[in-house]
């Protein structure tokens, strides 16, 4: 009996062996003809098990969010930092320029006004959706916010709205009393800008007396009130950069805004649109000049004003008004250019502390000799 199943177990192993040599011969026979080599097959994880790719952009972190709470990040923009970045931006130009000589910037009023925009920013854009809800859906682009969409209804809006300005409040109490009302005062702008493109061609006007309203919050917020001197250039060209970075914004969507009625500075410039950006630049670097001369600046910060001059020229003489994509990537880099202007401001402030330990040096060497 042992024997038998011995002898069955030699003819299988034979069988196998000799299977084994023919696909061995059949692979060698295909390599040799230059036959691709097979790829083994592999189970497949299917889509629910595959492994995500680390991203932590805005977009990324408001998807990953809890699906109910989509809705209301994307309807502060949350997704969409930029609008943030350059209501953030004038802000930070004033507490840099508001800094001692040779000090850095007060990193708390940094943070502070830092919450403070992302707040008031998502106010605004909230108080803008309810406002256009009924134009957001014949606009392309926007067909698809939030209130538009039907994904908040307005009373969620006005509700989410309240604890905006309650946190933003919040923020602004942590200031001094001057502060307080000057803060206060800046919520007439937020309420009615989005109802300028209804009745005037310049409603990028309004959004600049807005969104620069940081220009004077900022000083104020470290000096205990504002110094025209410095305050209302800063405003000034603050005003001016967003007649520019917004008018270029606005281009993407004139093809919908003269069907529908509503009113931007692109419809008003239509062709000429190069030429007002120009002489907006102009504006805007002739009083960021005027801001260095009233405050002391230093070499650091005119020098990046050259820089910003050239980032200025390069974004309107490439700028294809026609191309909505071009115009997205212009009015984005322009956070780039507010950066450039707060590193001015501090390596120039710093740079006072240098000038001011040379000074001494050469004053305490000449009561010596």
């Amino acid at each position: 009996m042992l024997g038998a199943r011995g002898a069955e177990l030699a003819r299988g192993l034979r069988v196998v062996t000799q299977a084994w040599l023919r696909d061995s011969r059949a692979l060698l026979l295909a390599r040799a003809a230059g036959t691709p080599r097979a790829v083994p097959w592999r189970p497949s994880a299917g889509p629910g098990s595959r492994r995500r790719r680390l991203s932590l952009s805005a977009a990324a972190v408001v998807n990953s969010a809890p699906r109910p709470l989509q809705p209301y990040l994307r309807l502060m923009r949350l997704d969409k930092p930029i609008g943030t970045w350059l209501l953030y931006l004038p802000c930070t130009w004033s507490i840099g320029l508001a800094a001692d000589p040779g000090c850095f910037p007060d990193w708390y009023m940094f943070s502070l006004f830092g919450t403070g925009a992302v707040l008031m920013r998502g106010a605004g854009c909230t108080i803008n959706d309810m406002w256009d809800r009924d134009y957001d859906k014949k606009v392309i682009r926007t067909a698809n916010r939030p209130i538009a969409a039907g994904d908040i209804s307005t009373f969620q809006s006005f509700i989410f709205l309240g604890g905006q300005l309650t946190l933003a409040l919040g923020v602004l109490l942590c200031l001094n009393y001057y502060s307080i009302a000057l803060g206060a005062a800046s919520l007439v702008l937020v309420i009615t800008y989005p109802l300028m493109k209804r009745i005037t061609y310049w409603p990028q006007l309004a959004l600049g007396l807005t969104f620069n309203w940081g220009a004077l919050l900022g000083w104020s917020a470290i000096k205990g009130s504002c110094d025209p001197s410095i305050c209302l250039p800063l405003y000034f060209s603050g005003i001016m950069w967003t007649l520019i970075y917004d008018t270029i914004y606005a281009h993407q969507d004139k093809r919908d805004d003269a069907l529908i009625g509503l009113k931007s500075t692109a419809l008003r410039f239509n062709e000429n649109t190069k030429q007002w950006l120009s002489g907006f630049g102009v504006a805007m670097l002739g009083a960021l000049s005027l801001v260095g001369v009233n405050s002391a600046q230093t070499m650091p910060y005119y020098a990046a004003l050259a820089v910003v001059g050239a980032h200025l020229a390069h974004q309107i003489y490439t700028l294809d008004i026609n191309r909505p994509e071009d115009c997205w990537d212009k009015f984005t880099s322009n956070r780039t250019l507010g950066l450039i202007v707060l590193l001015g401001i501090v390596l120039g402030n710093l740079w006072k502390e240098k000038k001011t330990d040379e000074a001494k040096e050469s004053i305490d060497g000449g009561v010596e000799n």
